[in-house]
């Protein structure tokens, strides 16, 4: 699979063929670019590194900072002012960028630190990334769990350079600068540096060698050399005081000649950085070749999780890719918490729950479930420092974690740990901080009037206590798992029941209809609240654009009218954004799996594709990518919930090495797909030699490895359509089950809602009316009644 993988997919604007069918009516909002990098990594390590133009958002590349849809872009080519380090993968507006200790070679003098070269060549593998620049100096770059190391052929010249800039970070964009509050650095020996960089809050610590015996070795200051100067130190750098500084190496270079720098990191102080580089790479020079095996090595092992039979070289390569970004963030750095003492567990770049809980978690926690427990306990860990959980965790000492995302998320990733029972996690712990966290930002709201704004928020809240009580259940606190899964009953405040959508609010990055069909823990419930599972349907339909016509893209700086005419349009946004990520399997909770492989075989194989124009929005840490992959196998992780919905794969074969045995989709029937080609449909599933005639898998089921054959057709069938086939909801004794319809249900919606401006309410007489629930207040136990259809710096001459 690592053969297949191709990093530059996602680094360039969206450039898919025309969507056809049901995808061209489904409306783009968000950036139209994956927002990814092609530099060299490691599977969740701490390191990235990769040539720096000061570009959105990873440094990397062309474009200018954008919220909506086609990006602008700031350079012509491709351009490199060097090469940096700890990029971002994915992100949009995250405000906080790294991009620290650029490295650039050069055959020109100080003075032009900071111009920018043309880069002539490119070339990036898993762990690897090569550019040449037209100065005629070729990087190469590895990078290992805790380092870096690159290697720079130089031409034939009289004084070529090594220059690393401490003072750098951030972007080269309005208000994207990173500035260090404080730096420290100094010379040990020829061709060995060390120093500490401050940067929002985070101590970042490096140890350098370079292997340059005839080079001279010299800091600089405000690009003017400091000849026998061995150290620096600034003690406050105010963003008016910022002058450029750092180490640099010159010397003759021949042609073909190469230099290798190597650069251990850690956030806990010089020392610990020089044993990380020793750790990672061992001691002398030239370990280049060394690194780069081992970092690829690690790369195919992880690779290698998930293999698809296809003869299709470009779906290989989508797949393998969309595998690949899913396995570079989180950042794990073990004891290196740089914001408290003890050792353990420790992550960033979370970058953010929002966009991985449903899907990046769940395909970590199946092909690394010590990876996962790794990070529930750097959850439970920064909770506890720090008062909360995060949405967002970056790099960064600071009050932003990304609060108006959602709430409670990570209590989904622990609800899912804790019914697999995965081992090395303190149950009553983790109890006790994610009940306190429920009552913090939106939560006091929540229990105060019953519901939390924006509404949004009340869904993840209320299912943050159903996933809590689960916790409750496990460790015997059966009176607390009662009261919370009472205010889990909450959910229900979030729905207007004339409409059977979500109320008016204010919702991110969104509108009401992107939330409205989310998956929860009582869907039978919510179907109800539609009026039913024919009216929730229909809803569904006009979701999705059955029976609509083809709509047209936001271009290049979209206005506020051009974004809301497609807002009001309230359709599925085709996996360019969060919201709606699981909304195409809302289907199978109402008997309709044949809608949800529809969609998503249109998603799979029109909204992704080779070439850097080859995702249709910003990746997001992985969480688009993680999408793809669970998609293509035919599973969907129900994040919290512990089962896994079945649909039609989009490969004849695929078997994923999980820790208890392989798991393997095997198919009958298979016809190769091709973007707007046929559906296939699920005819029947065995799950290891009996029938299945239920849509979903039990968690335990899946992670214990088998075999799940699944039979296509050209045609729907009465698969997954009877009451009994239908996903789990939780729902209380009083409640009645959902009405299942008859398959024979038209593919054009005859019934929908008008679609109006986003603040206003339908009129009584525009949809039909569910029975109206009682509204949960906060006075007495919660009760319902539902339908029952549904500065300078100092210098010295010696080392102290």
């Amino acid at each position: 699979m690592i053969d297949r993988v191709d990093p530059f997919i996602g680094t360039d604007v969206t450039r898919l063929p025309e969507p056809t069918g049901l995808a061209a009516t489904w409306w783009w909002p968000k950036p139209q670019i994956g927002n990814t990098h092609p530099g060299a990594t490691y599977p969740l390590g701490m390191v990235s590194a990769c040539a720096y133009s000061g570009a959105y958002p990873t440094g990397y590349g062309r474009y200018d900072l954008s919220l909506e849809g086609v990006p602008s872009t700031i350079h012509d080519t491709n351009l490199a002012s060097g090469f940096t380090h700890f990029q971002q993968s994915g992100t949009g507006a995250i405000r906080k960028y790294y991009n620290y200790f650029r490295v650039t070679p050069m055959v020109e003098p100080l003075d032009v630190l900071g111009r920018s070269w043309d880069i002539t060549e490119e070339e990036a593998t898993p762990g690897y990334y090569s550019a040449t620049l037209d100065s005629g100096v070729t990087a190469e770059i590895t990078v290992g769990p805790k380092s870096a190391v690159h290697r720079y052929t130089f031409p034939r010249h009289s004084n070529a350079r090594i220059v690393i800039d401490f003072s750098l970070g951030g972007l080269a964009i309005p208000y994207g600068r990173t500035i260090p509050l404080r730096a420290h650095l100094e010379t040990i020996e020829p061709g060995v540096a060390s120093g500490v960089v401050v940067a929002e809050g985070a101590p970042i610590a490096v140890h350098i060698e370079c292997d340059t015996p005839q080079w001279r070795q010299m800091l600089w200051y405000d690009r003017r050399l400091m000849p026998g100067g061995t150290r620096l130190d600034f003690d406050h750098i105010r963003p008016t005081t910022l002058r450029p500084f750092g180490l640099m190496w010159a010397g003759p270079s021949e042609p073909g000649q190469t230099i290798e720098l190597r650069i251990g990191f850690s956030f806990r102080g010089v020392e610990q950085a020089e044993r990380n580089l020793r750790h990672d790479c061992g001691p002398g020079p030239a370990r280049f070749e060394a690194r780069r095996d081992r970092t690829q090595k690690t790369w195919r092992k992880h690779l290698k999780a998930i293999v698809v039979d296809t003869p299709s070289h470009d779906r290989k390569t989508v797949f393998s890719t969309a595998l690949y970004h899913s396995l570079i963030k989180p950042n794990f750095a073990a004891d290196e918490s740089p914001f408290w003492p003890a050792d353990g567990p420790f992550a960033y770049d979370i970058s953010t729950m929002w966009d991985i809980y449903r899907t990046q978690l769940p395909l970590l926690t199946a092909l690394h479930p010590e990876k996962a427990v790794e990070l529930a306990n750097a959850l439970l860990t920064i909770c506890e420092e720090e008062g909360n959980f995060p949405i967002g965790y970056r790099l960064a000492r600071g009050g932003d974690r990304f609060s108006r995302q959602g709430s409670a998320l990570a209590h989904t990733f622990l609800a899912d740990l804790c019914e697999l029972g995965l081992p090395g996690i303190d149950w009553d712990w983790a109890l006790v901080h994610m009940s306190d966290d429920l009552r913090r930002t939106y939560g006091e709201e929540f229990l105060l009037r019953g519901e939390a704004h924006p509404i949004s928020h009340t869904l993840d809240i209320a299912f943050g206590y159903w996933c809590t009580a689960k916790v409750a259940r496990h460790v015997g606190d059966k009176a607390l798992a009662q009261q919370f899964e009472a205010l889990a009953e909450r959910w229900i405040n979030a729905y207007d029941p004339a409409s059977g959508l979500l109320k008016d609010s204010t919702y991110y990055e969104g509108s009401r209809y992107n939330y409205s069909f989310r998956l929860q823990h009582d869907m039978a419930g919510r179907i109800a609240v539609s009026g039913g599972a024919e009216r929730f349907l229909a809803q569904l339909d006009e979701f999705f654009g059955y029976g609509a016509e083809p709509v047209t893209q936001p271009g290049n700086k979209p206005g506020a009218e051009e974004l809301l005419a497609g807002y009001t349009l309230g359709r599925f946004e085709g996996l360019n954004n969060e919201p709606d990520m699981d909304a195409p399997w809302a289907y199978h909770y109402a008997g309709r799996p044949d809608r949800t492989a529809e969609i998503v075989h249109n998603v799979v194989h029109q909204q992704f594709g080779t070439g850097r124009g080859g995702l249709p929005g910003n990746d997001d840490s992985g969480g688009l990518s993680s999408w793809f992959v669970w998609a293509s196998l035919g599973l969907f992780p129900v994040a919290g919930q512990n089962i896994l919905l079945v649909n039609a794969p989009s490969f004849r074969e695929s078997t994923m090495a999980l820790e208890a045995g392989d798991f393997t989709v095997r198919t009958r029937g298979f016809v190769e797909p091709v973007p707007g080609g046929p559906v296939q449909y699920v005819q029947s599933v065995t799950l290891n030699g009996e029938p299945l005639e239920r849509t979903w898998l039990h968690g335990h089921e899946f992670h214990g490895g088998g075999e799940l054959v699944v039979t296509l057709g050209a045609e729907p069938s009465s698969w997954g359509t009877e009451a009994s086939a239908l996903p789990p909801s939780s729902r209380p004794a009083a409640h009645a089950s959902t009405t299942v319809p008859a398959l024979a249900e038209p593919a054009a919606v005859t019934e929908s809602i008008p679609l109006v401006e986003l603040d206003s309410e339908p009129d009584d007489d525009e949809v039909p009316h569910a029975a109206n629930p009682t509204i949960i207040t906060d006075s007495g136990s919660p009760t319902r009644t539902l339908p029952t259809t549904g500065g300078e710096p100092s210098t010295t001459g010696d080392t102290p």
